[in-house]
């Protein structure tokens, strides 16, 4: 899988970053690791001047202080330059209105948040090998990499 490749993850709760951290580094994923703190970093952060590429997955919870994982997951959808990056919610809201309305504005994928940090450590290391290894890229996201 190629190191270059930016996974941005976007998590208010530091222990939920850094178990989610965790779990990729347990599961050989050492990609760089970009993090958001709330919905208004995001924001700044894929549309800001400030980086050179796209993220090959964004890993969005819906919880977040600002502005809220279903209004940055509508402007990434909203602009042309964002709109093809893979986006997996992942979140431990198991609210319907969330699953449906996540999936309505664009979700790649719904992940619930598992409790139990084993359960986590799978379900990351699944994410990271279908969107990093497995998912083929569309063409104009795939050439910069």
């Amino acid at each position: 899988m190629g190191l270059d490749r930016v996974i941005f993850l976007v998590e208010d709760n530091q222990d939920d970053e850094m178990l989610a951290i965790r779990a990729l580094r347990k599961n050989n994923i050492a990609n760089r690791i970009e993090v958001a703190r709330d919905g208004e970093e995001a924001i700044q952060y894929l549309f800001g001047n400030d980086r050179d590429d796209d993220p090959a997955l964004i890993l969005l919870d819906l919880k977040l202080p600002k502005i809220d994982g279903l209004e940055v997951l509508k402007r990434i959808r909203g602009d042309s330059r964002t709109r093809l990056l893979p986006v997996v919610v992942l979140t431990s809201s198991n609210e319907e209105r969330d699953i449906v309305e996540s999936y309505s504005l664009g979700a790649n994928s719904y992940v619930r948040k598992p409790v139990d940090f084993e359960q986590f450590t799978e379900a990351v290391r699944q994410l990271g090998l279908y969107w990093l290894v497995i998912n083929e890229l569309p063409p104009k996201l795939r050439t910069r990499y």
